[in-house]
């Protein structure tokens, strides 16, 4: 199994600590390092690599967010995971808008944070429901050529239900029966056949569509 280096970016001592105790409780991470402020993400990615950090939005001296805009510049490849004890919807826009992978709170339970973690990790990000609800107009614009639902089969319909749901694609597996593989293969194509990019813009897509209200 491959591991992943993680560092902890908190000033406060104890947050760092218990994010860490929940890190190596999974054998997946490896914490690489540790500090208390932007500027110390800074210099402590250009000198482990890590590869992936998790930030803190409010510290003193450079905060979390503009630490995240100015690592994604240098080390575009670092995925970057906001912490917070913070749910304000302006934070998570400035989060994702600045180049952040994702959007934790710290009173998630320890297991959530492994499967959102690792779902990160292996470049698969799951859209909580939560988090979906939030892709307002103002994050994540769609293209005025956006198709409509019924280009889609019914199969695919029903994974962009799932998908709204906030099911990640190994949990869409599971319900469906079939190969998490043929699942990403399956949003290829919704994504394609509606004109879309990524999974943030298809969770937006899945809101306006009212797909959420289905759930």
């Amino acid at each position: 199994m491959s591991t992943f280096r993680v560092m902890i970016i908190d000033d406060n001592e104890m947050a760092r600590e218990g994010i860490r105790m929940i890190l190596e409780s999974d054998p997946i991470f490896e914490v690489v390092a540790e500090g208390s402020s932007g500027e110390e993400a800074i210099i402590l990615s250009e000198r482990w690599m890590p590869d992936l950090i998790l930030m803190d939005i409010q510290m003193p001296g450079m905060g979390g967010l503009a630490a995240t805009k100015c690592l994604k510049e240098k080390l575009p490849y670092v995925k970057v995971v906001m912490v917070t004890v913070s749910d304000d919807i302006v934070h998570l826009f400035d989060a994702l808008k600045k180049g952040a992978q994702g959007y934790l709170l710290k009173n998630m339970k320890p297991e959530a944070w492994h499967e959102y973690l690792r779902a990160i990790a292996v470049d698969e990000t799951p859209m909580t429901r939560e988090l979906a609800f939030r892709i307002l107009k103002e994050f994540a614009p769609i293209g005025s050529d956006v198709a409509q639902p019924s280009k889609l089969t019914s199969r695919e319909r029903e994974i962009l239900g799932l998908v709204a749901k906030g099911l990640s694609n190994r949990d869409i597996s599971s319900k469906l029966v079939i190969s998490e593989h043929t699942v990403k293969n399956h949003l290829k194509n919704i994504l394609q056949k509606l004109h879309l990019e990524n999974r943030v813009q298809l969770a937006r897509y899945a809101f306006e569509q009212s797909w959420m209200s289905r759930m």
